[in-house]
């Protein structure tokens, strides 16, 4: 098997009791494969559910650590596509993983996490089957069968293309008289504007004054830039470099949870943090930029749906 080269991204797993007698011979009706995954090979899809927008945790470290990581995960937010494959049961799932491993490795993507059949991930209620699932909420997302056999493998990946961010999980389980594959794809951009290019910068300011910023990213309640918005700051930083005789604001927007006065200080600690990033990495003249928190005062939506909160939260580049 050979994953496919990317464009979007991904998550994982799926649940419910049941026996599998027979393998498929035939893909459940509208499903298909992922454009940038190629499936493993003999495999037919059992379970297939596209979600357009919803989060996802994810308890990985989102650097050079291949282990769990329970107390910190990374918060996704994006489309989601759950398919669940089924294959003949002698492609066990530490073969089906390192299958899955070399293709993601020869394609570039970043591995973020990996474990098989005899390693912690499958061991004892406070391990991988305890806390990592248990953190997935798998059942979010729905399921044809349950990875519940005795041997369990994982891999997580992630890659980048055009700008979105893309993670790729597959959890595979012996079930029954099959291989059980549970891949889940995350797509991580923005709600409302997608791409941030200095060109489109460049058009919304001088048509409105001012663009909201969805692709510079947060943990919730933390004002500390995470690494997947390193591609809309360099955008930012371009275009505000080529407008240098010109002066900005940069200003933080929060949805309308928590308390109204730590989400004002909350706007203004990510606002000073663009701020910074942008004169100390990107070479943006201090002399250009201002800093100013918002809060929750200021919503282009409804913050009674998860899809209004995610617009609200927003960092925007007014021109002065």
């Amino acid at each position: 098997m050979k994953a496919k080269l990317i464009i979007a991204s991904v998550m994982f797993i799926t649940l419910i009791n049941g026996s599998l007698s027979a393998q498929r011979t035939t893909d459940i009706k509208g499903s298909k494969d992922y454009p940038l995954v190629s499936r493993f090979t003999g495999s037919v899809i059992e379970y297939y559910k596209v979600t357009k927008w919803d989060t996802y945790s994810l308890p990985v470290f989102d650097n050079n650590t291949t282990e769990p990581n329970y107390g910190n995960p990374i918060k996704l937010e994006g489309k989601i596509i759950r398919i669940q494959y089924s294959v003949a049961p002698d492609n066990n799932p530490a073969y089906v993983m390192k299958n899955y491993e070399k293709a993601f490795t020869t394609s570039g993507y970043k591995i973020l996490l990996e474990g098989k059949p005899g390693e912690d991930f499958d061991e004892g209620p406070s391990s991988f089957q305890g806390d990592y699932y248990g953190n997935l909420k798998l059942e979010k997302f729905g399921f044809a069968y349950t990875p519940i056999g005795n041997h369990k493998a994982i891999i997580i990946a992630k890659t980048n293309k055009d700008g979105k961010n893309i993670y790729i999980v597959e959890v595979i389980s012996d079930f029954s008289d099959v291989t059980i594959i549970t891949q889940d794809i995350i797509e991580v951009e923005a709600a409302e504007t997608g791409l941030v290019t200095a060109k489109n910068i460049s058009k919304d300011i001088t048509t409105n004054g001012h663009i909201a910023i969805y692709d510079i990213h947060f943990d919730t309640g933390k004002s500390e830039i995470k690494p997947e918005s390193a591609n809309a700051l360099k955008s930012v930083a371009e275009y505000l470099n080529a407008h240098s005789n010109k002066q900005f604001l940069i200003v933080g927007h929060t949805d309308n949870v928590g308390d109204f006065d730590t989400n004002l200080k909350l706007s203004q600690d990510r606002a000073n943090s663009v701020k910074n990033e942008l004169q100390n990495k990107f070479g943006v003249n201090a002399d250009q930029l201002r800093a100013y928190g918002d809060g929750s005062t200021s919503p282009v939506a409804s913050n009674s749906t998860k899809e209004g909160k995610a617009k609200n939260r927003r960092v925007e580049i007014v021109e002065l």
